[in-house]
């Protein structure tokens, strides 16, 4: 991880929201209106008090979507569970994979086939600071 930041949220921003699909194919005719509004922070942080966000740093988690350079909204109020992709410290080192339980066995394991799982053992200094639930990526 680069940077971690604080959600901080002092006044609504409405925007508008289009709710008819916008094609990816051939064009579709579209509506010249506005469905509603939507407010981002509502949107994308359910709570507040316990969610922040970071800036991934490396490409480990490439093969699901999460490039270097992203930021990624993590929710601590989350409880992690198998398959959910989290933040967590590892021996002194922030770090950004996918959790699998097996049974008594916790595995962190990456979504780039360059790096190898990571099994957790009581040996080793680890705590999960928080769920990921969206990433936000720049387009270029």
């Amino acid at each position: 991880m680069a940077e971690i930041y604080k959600s901080k949220i002092e006044k609504e921003i409405k925007l508008p929201l289009y709710e008819f699909p916008v094609s990816a194919g051939f064009p579709s005719p579209a509506d010249d209106y506005i469905d509603k509004h939507i407010d981002l922070n509502e949107y994308i942080i359910k709570h507040p008090a316990a969610t922040f966000f970071v800036r991934v740093k490396g490409n480990s988690m490439e093969d699901s979507g999460i490039s270097s350079g992203d930021l990624v909204v993590v929710d601590r109020a989350l409880v992690p569970a198998d398959n959910t992709i989290v933040v967590a410290l590892l021996n002194g080192e922030f770090v950004l994979k996918r959790v699998k339980v097996n049974g008594r066995n916790l595995s962190l394991v990456p979504a780039n086939p360059s790096y190898e799982p990571i099994e957790i053992t009581e040996e080793m200094d680890f705590q999960v600071w928080g769920v990921v639930t969206y990433c936000i990526k720049e387009i270029k």
